[in-house]
């Protein structure tokens, strides 16, 4: 095709082709005002197009006579529109949303009604689809999020590095330290000159700058860590439906146009409006004060907002605004998060650090009392034997010796004070946070990890905690036992009952695929399965159905009365009709007859009655969860308003039995073993049936096979709720297991444990669970099949519903005390070890033999490496072969107290005699004996790790399965080698030869052989 030329592409009807040439504006304009370019143009484009339209028509006539010829296509043709989701399309850029922000916050009805025309017309320009949602595709999403936002909130600003940085400054310690620092480089250069005066305060000033550096680092990252948990603790999974599929997502992927699916329990996650549902009240008393439940239609009231949660009855919600612009995301953004949770340990740390620090400060101030009595009295000489003060001493010398005295004491506050052990406890937290993750949970609150160290009872669910949570339905009763093809051997009006009381009686969905494939059901395992049962082997038509019948009114199902209802009318029969579905014996209680096989309706007697209670009890038998199916015809005349419409309960129609089956998880029976072995009790509650309850209980090593039931293990809710205070003391100890029991009753049971001197951790996943999650010390929210208001009462989220999570969670719980407690002897035994010498020196002779340089070095070894070792042990088996430890027992046991005590009286008697001796002993000069002193004490440290990694048991049991802890003593001795060989003038040391290596680890070694001997000493209880 040739190309238009210069004056053609000037003309602002060209677009550049000519299929998108303007014909009708350019045909009839007058041919005299173009140029005789513009007229030969205008003369092929004529002559092209006509050809191009008759072709057209030939083109089409042929197609539609090919057609009709043809019997069926062998294709199917779809007809896309490329600028329906493309990013370029701007199909809301007419659409206020501001204004619809705030009539849903202000839950004006009658602008929504005028101005958008209702849910409809809002539905409409968001362009959704009742029953499909939004077309849900990347591009789709992209735009959206792109025009109304995502559904997230401003958070304040992270802390800073520097934040870190000016923590560790304030610290007393480090700010007497810095003044020491410039006093010492003031002096110092004075008295030297630039060249050589600089080293003593310069050397601090490194220590304190590596010091202050590290410690700021680890505080950074540890709380980058707990940033990323506090945003992972937040993030929930929400139904929505897209594209006609419903489907889960996180909460923060909510966007402008989605259909929320929302069921007792959720908590709403955006502001919307309510699309349609069944007896939906929520709960908004978190944004409004208000403790009134709301109740949520059509007509009166459909603005429903985030951060309120709904109370009773489910529905679908079309999502208005997201994020910053509701009224939960503007409360958010204005609210600080900052995790500044202290743990019971850390306050226990804090106490014993408070009373390190009074000891330590009393002793350093005798030492400053006693050198400033000793100095002034004259009884301190330099080194040409003259005494240091005179009458006519200079001030310059006076300040100067006076500095040097408040840094002898200083250096005993240095030394003593365990900085290390917060930084312990942190390092232990965020390494056992990092484990527990990996192990699929995710942990809310710190203090719960400390927590399930010394837990003493689990009160564990059945469903999905114990067992795969995957129901099928394996039993099917109706007049008798249907084996296969239910959907032929049933009557015809039994089946219609079952197939209408299944598909309306549900919160669950059946979704089909354009592909025919088999169709996704969604909702709870219970759920599916009996959706799945009533699709695939009774042949239900789901759409069907619901076209048919219309709702009425629904009773959503409920755990104390544990079952649900529906009123229905059936459009084709003119009858309304009750359909019930819920716990087996429940609903037998409430029916007086029962369909045959044959669909006939026969009274129950007592015989019938007893008959169907033995069925009842060996499905149980055999563990399976066993759900009735009854129903009732309703005169016309007997029909009330929807709204306070109550459904019947008596005089039901028995329609059938299902069996549900539900294996137990391949693991849960050892891990009840070693919760059993490591004195922990385990508590098995259950709303499902007596026998059902025992059957599973059996299974999983809750109870023997050969067990006598009659000792009061097992009871039922209804008994355990009707003792008396006094009784159930008495007797909870003694349960097991707890079938058929509400809310209040798992709360009674954590109450009373409690009241006993138990520490508790309880197991949930629904609504209910609420109350018993948060009376509970630990609660575990079991995260895949659960609503967001037991998440909120709970202190760990279990990803994976699995009890061995629990299990493993209580073995981090004894790891994270162990490690505290092994990081406690290492730190206490070098500090009582550097307190007394320096203590002991500074008192009795005029210089100490361990300088601030080379005690800050000793710190920042002891509070980083020291800490990294100790701290980050991984848990052993042998942790849960010793009973909980109780809250209310010492930090430092007996065991530690002997275990310190021998090691650091070898030590100190070790250093003093080098102290005082080592020049006679060793033959070698001053500084050649400080710094044997110094590589001695260090390496003793080096030794006394290997003792404080197993307090009672050989310490290299599992140590070539620790790398970290093997490197981190390699790195320590390196870093020791080059800190006195290479830095002597940086420390104010001398080399050593080799000869005085092998002595240091020679006598440091000898910390092993102690300790061993020291271990056999027998310690009372």
């Amino acid at each position: 095709m040739v190309l238009p030329d210069s004056s053609a592409v000037e003309d602002p009807n060209w677009s550049g082709s000519a299929s998108h040439y303007d014909f009708a504006a350019n045909f009839f304009l007058e041919v005299a005002t173009l140029t005789k370019p513009q007229q030969r143009w205008r003369l092929v484009f004529k002559t092209i197009y006509s050809t191009r339209a008759l072709l057209s028509l030939l083109i089409n006539r042929k197609n539609q006579i090919l057609t009709h010829l043809s019997h069926s296509p062998s294709y199917s043709a779809l007809d896309i529109n490329e600028h329906d989701y493309t990013a370029d399309s701007t199909p809301f850029s007419n659409f206020d949303h501001q204004s619809l922000i705030a009539v849903v916050k202000d839950k004006n009805l009658l602008e929504l009604l005028d101005q958008f025309g209702g849910v409809e017309g809002v539905a409409a320009a968001l362009q959704v689809d009742f029953k499909d949602g939004i077309h849900g595709s990347t591009e789709d999403v992209t735009r959206r999020c792109n025009k109304f936002g995502s559904n997230t909130y401003r958070k304040p600003p992270a802390k800073g590095f520097f934040h870190f940085v000016f923590e560790v400054v304030k610290d007393t310690t480090i700010l007497i330290l810095l003044v020491r620092v410039a006093l010492s480089l003031g002096f110092g250069i004075k008295e030297h000159g630039l060249k050589d005066g600089w080293f003593d305060g310069g050397s601090i000033s490194l220590a304190v700058f590596l010091f202050i550096l590290v410690s700021a680092i680890i505080n950074f990252k540890q709380s980058k860590l707990f940033e990323k948990l506090s945003h992972e603790s937040n993030d929930m999974r929400v139904d929505v439906i897209r594209d006609g599929r419903r489907q889960q997502v996180s909460n923060f992927e909510i966007i402008v146009g989605d259909i929320v699916v929302l069921k007792i329990g959720d908590q709403i996650p955006a502001d919307g409006l309510f699309l349609d549902g069944q007896s939906l009240t929520v709960d908004e008393s978190r944004m409004t004060g208000e403790s009134d439940h709301v109740v949520i239609n059509s007509d009166q009231n459909p603005f429903m907002i985030s951060g309120a949660k709904v109370a009773d009855g489910y529905g679908r919600m079309l999502v208005t605004s997201v994020g910053i612009n509701t009224a939960w995301g503007e409360m958010m953004g204005s609210i600080s998060r900052d995790r500044e949770e202290q743990t019971p340990l850390q306050v226990r740390l804090d106490n014993l650090n408070s009373y390190i620090e009074k000891t330590t400060l009393i002793m350093a101030f005798i030492v400053l009392v006693v050198k400033l009595v000793r100095y002034i009295s004259g009884n301190i000489h330099n080194q040409k034997g003259y005494r240091e003060f005179s009458g006519r001493t200079k001030f310059d010398v006076v300040v100067n010796a006076l500095v040097g005295i408040v840094s002898a004491a200083d250096t005993i506050v240095m030394v003593a004070i365990p900085e290390g052990l917060p930084l312990a406890l942190t390092f232990t937290l965020a390494y056992s946070v990092k484990r527990i993750m990996a192990d699929r949970a995710l942990v809310r609150k710190l203090s719960a990890c400390e927590a399930m160290g010394s837990v003493t009872t689990i009160c564990t669910d059945k469903t999905g905690t114990l067992t795969l949570n995957k129901m099928e339905v394996s039993e099917f009763w109706v007049g008798e036992v249907v084996t296969e093809d239910a959907s032929k051997v049933i009557a015809p009006n039994v089946l219609q009952f079952l197939r209408e009381g299944v598909t309306l009686n549900t919160t669950g969905a059946v979704y089909r695929s354009y592909s025919g494939t088999v169709p996704d059901f969604s909702d709870s395992p219970t759920e599916k399965a009996i959706l799945s049962w009533a699709v695939l082997d009774l042949g239900t038509d789901v759409d069907e159905v619901k076209q048919r019948c219309t709702v009425l009114h629904v009773e959503a199902f409920n755990s104390e009365k544990k079952r649900s209802g529906v009123l229905m009318r059936n459009n084709r029969e003119k009858m309304i009709c009750v359909h019930w579905k819920g716990a087996a014996e429940i609903i037998l209680a409430l029916c007086s007859s029962y369909f045959s096989r044959t669909g006939t309706a026969k009274p129950m007697n007592e015989g019938e009655r007893m008959k169907f209670e033995q069925i009842i009890k060996g499905m149980a038998a055999k563990g399976l969860r066993c759900i009735a199916f009854a129903s009732k015809t309703v005169p016309e005349v007997e029909e009330n308003e929807d709204a306070t419409y109550k459904l019947e309960e008596d005089g039901l129609i028995l329609l059938g039995l299902v069996g549900l089956k539900d294996p137990c998880r391949p693991e849960v029976s050892e891990a009840v073993k070693v919760c059993r072995e490591a004195g922990v009790n385990i508590k098995m509650i259950t709303g499902d049936n007596f026998f059902t309850a025992i059957a599973i209980a059996i299974k999983c090593g809750i109870l023997e096979a050969d067990e006598d039931l009659n000792n009061g293990a097992v009871v039922e809710g209804a008994d355990f709720r009707t003792y008396t205070p006094e009784e159930r003391k008495q007797k909870v100890d003694t349960i097991r297991v707890m079938a058929r029991s509400s809310p209040n009753d798992k709360l009674l049971m954590v109450q009373c444990l409690k009241e006993k001197g138990h520490i508790v951790a309880v197991t949930g996943n629904g609504t209910n669970d609420a109350p018993a999650l948060k009376a509970a010390d630990i609660g575990f929210f079991m995260g895949i099949q659960s609503t967001e208001v037991p998440n909120e009462s709970s202190d760990i989220v279990i990803l994976d519903d699995n009890f061995n999570s629990v299990v493993t969670v209580m073995k981090q719980g004894r790891c994270i005390y162990s490690n505290i407690q092994k990081f406690i002897q290492f730190q206490l035994t070098m500090n009582v070890v550097a307190l007394v010498i320096n203590f002991v020196a500074a008192v009795s002779s005029e210089v100490v033999p361990l300088t601030a340089v080379q005690l800050l070095w000793v710190n920042l070894l002891r509070d980083t490496l020291g800490t990294l070792a100790l701290a980050t042990e991984y848990p052993t088996k042998e942790l849960l072969k010793k009973p909980p430890v109780g809250r209310t027992e010492p930090l430092i046991t007996k065991v530690m107290w002997r275990n310190l005590i021998a090691l650091a009286i070898y030590q100190v008697t070790i250093l003093l005699i080098l102290q005082f001796q080592g020049i006679a002993i060793i033959g070698v000069e001053e500084k050649i004996k400080d710094t044997f002193i110094f590589n001695t004490f260090v390496l003793c440290q080096v030794f006394n790790q290997f003792n404080a990694r197993k307090l009672e048991k050989n310490i290299f049991e599992g140590i070539h399965k620790n790398r970290m802890f093997l490197g981190i003593v390699g790195m320590t001795l390196v870093l020791q080698v080059v800190m006195v060989e290479f830095k002597k003038k940086y420390a104010n040391k001398e080399r050593l030869n080799w000869a005085q290596w092998v002595a240091s680890i020679g006598i440091a070694s000898l910390s092993w052989p102690i300790g061993w001997v020291v271990k056999w000493v027998p310690i009372s209880d």
